[in-house]
């Protein structure tokens, strides 16, 4: 299905172009469009199943949460205020603020077990971590060609920080279908990139 056919709004196309568009740019890595689609898929999977959520902001934010991807710390507040600038007129204002909430919540993905939007968004978004380790590797490679412009000690010195903040989460994944189909498979994916980063240090 082309990516543009999972528009979660009637019209509002040229908003969808910009957001196609800065997923697209060649500076990305791994956070393009292929991420926004798979990050759909999962949100479809685990609706399938029957994980509740909201729908509506959660797909948006889903579109939003990497709209500003460059290697900067404050990419998701920018993302936000992107959906906050873009969103009203459009949706109602309860859902543009659930929105940007949601694309701040994943610059930790730590959501509050009372917060299904934010659990489901974070799951489909670290759905990757439990992927085979043919996708995996592609993935953990196209990370590193996102942030090319660091040295390899800085870049596997700030990568060990990211994984290991991770793995110290109780549960890496927060509803109960993804804890159960992908926690195991990101576990393992989690401790050999560690180790292999381990093993590259000086």
């Amino acid at each position: 299905m082309d990516l543009g056919d999972r528009w979660p709004l009637s019209g509002s196309t040229d908003l969808r172009d910009q957001l196609l568009a800065a997923y697209a740019e060649e500076t990305r890595g791994y956070h393009d469009t292929r991420h926004l689609a798979e990050v759909l898929d999962r949100l479809d999977e685990l609706a399938a199943a029957g994980t509740p959520y909201d729908v509506g902001p959660v797909v948006l934010a889903a579109w939003f949460h990497d709209a500003v991807y460059d290697g900067e710390r404050d990419a998701e507040e920018r993302s936000a205020t992107w959906a906050e600038d873009a969103l009203p007129g459009l949706v109602e204002a309860g859902v543009v603020e659930e929105v940007a909430r949601l694309v701040r919540l994943t610059e930790t993905h730590r959501p509050a077990d009372d917060d299904p939007n934010g659990c489901a968004l974070s799951d489909a978004d670290l759905a990757i971590l439990a992927a085979p380790a043919d996708r995996y590797a592609s993935y953990t490679s196209a990370v590193r060609r996102e942030y090319a412009h660091l040295d390899d000690d800085v870049f596997r010195d700030g990568r060990t920080q990211v994984l290991a903040s991770l793995a110290d989460k109780e549960h890496l994944f927060h509803t109960a279908y993804a804890r159960e189909r992908w926690e195991a498979a990101a576990r393992a994916n989690l401790e050999r990139e560690l180790a292999e980063l381990d093993g590259l240090a000086p």
